[in-house]
């Protein structure tokens, strides 16, 4: 349906006071993009939507979408949004990469870098992606964790900006497109997010034990367990990343889905890492990512999340193989849509 039941602003409760950002957002912990500093004071009065987000998740990116179209849909009726963006990842940490991101994903609205995580304790946040709505008096009165229950959260919009003193608010849902990660997620994921780095990892099998912070040779054994993965190569596993010492190098998973993700950036020295990713020991054809041609190849050019697979037949039990022709990528996380 389109249509909203009208539920009043009181039903929202009062969860508190808007943190200070003019405290929280000085130079020592945080920068701003498409905005100057925002403050406590400059949004009072105004009903504030706040997303912590981080650019390589994918939770966060296929909720982007819904947060980009309040943010135009809501503009003059009083809303402000802001995205608050406190990293998973070490290479999140870099202004640059936010910056790039936010362009690439077209982001318009003020984003809060918040690198030192001062925005995120102060609210005692512990999701990605988490929204939070700030009332005209500085108050929260709503919040959601993770994706999902967007018609919920629009109507905590409307309703809070109509006890704002805004008229003609909208009724209707948005329906956004998402492309590419961003793209809903199928209804028949059964594979898990998967950590390649020791500190998370989990389901690991290769035949050799999984060694922590020091180079090691693996390899990967000819089947794997459904949600199981292997290395094949000289690997250095850290906290986060797995980094491919020298060539050859491959990653193997076993998974259910219709896309395969996996979170990649180049080595140190910053040059290019290319990579063929084999479906089941072939090319994926028609069933390459957006960031993989049909035979398979692709390159990794700058930390974030590059989309391998995206099935458009039957989701069964597949094996992905990504093969790397360059030493140096760190490997982070999989994860599947």
């Amino acid at each position: 349906m389109d249509k909203a039941a009208k539920v009043p602003a009181q039903a929202f409760p009062d969860q508190g006071s808007l943190p200070n950002l003019a405290a929280l957002t000085n130079e020592e912990h945080t920068s701003w993009i498409n905005s100057a500093p925002l403050s406590n004071t400059s949004l009072h009065g105004k009903v504030v939507l706040i997303d912590f987000w981080t650019y390589s998740c994918i939770n966060s990116l296929r909720n982007l979408p819904y947060i980009q179209s309040w943010a135009a849909k809501y503009k003059n009726d009083g809303l402000v949004v802001i995205g608050v963006h406190s990293p998973e990842f070490g290479f999140e940490h870099d202004r640059g990469n936010i910056g790039r991101a936010a362009r690439d994903l077209e982001i318009t609205f003020p984003i809060a870098i918040d690198s030192e995580y001062a925005i995120w304790n102060a609210f005692n946040n512990g999701y990605w992606p988490a929204d939070y709505l700030i009332d005209g008096n500085g108050r929260i009165r709503y919040h959601h964790f993770g994706e999902g229950d967007y018609a919920a959260t629009e109507r905590a919009i409307q309703e809070l900006l109509r006890a704002n003193g805004a008229s003609n608010v909208a009724t209707s849902f948005v329906r956004p497109t998402g492309k590419g990660v961003a793209a809903p997620p199928s209804e028949e994921i059964q594979s898990p997010e998967t950590y390649v780095g020791y500190r998370r990892a989990e389901s690991f099998s290769s035949p050799q034990r999984l060694i922590h912070d020091e180079p090691a040779n693996y390899s990967a054994p000819s089947s794997l367990e459904l949600n199981h993965w292997a290395l094949s190569g000289r690997w250095n596993d850290g906290a986060q990343p797995g980094v491919l010492e020298s060539m050859p190098g491959a990653i193997r998973f076993r998974f259910h889905s219709r896309d395969v993700h996996l979170v990649m950036g180049p080595g140190a020295s910053g040059a290019p890492v290319r990579f063929v990713v084999k479906l089941d020991g072939r090319a994926p054809g028609e069933n390459h990512g957006v960031d993989t041609a049909p035979d398979g190849t692709g390159t990794v050019t700058w930390p974030r999340m590059y989309q391998l697979i995206r099935q458009k037949g039957a989701i069964v039990d597949r094996t992905v193989e990504i093969e790397f022709l360059d030493p140096g990528i760190a490997a982070y996380v999989f994860t599947f849509g």
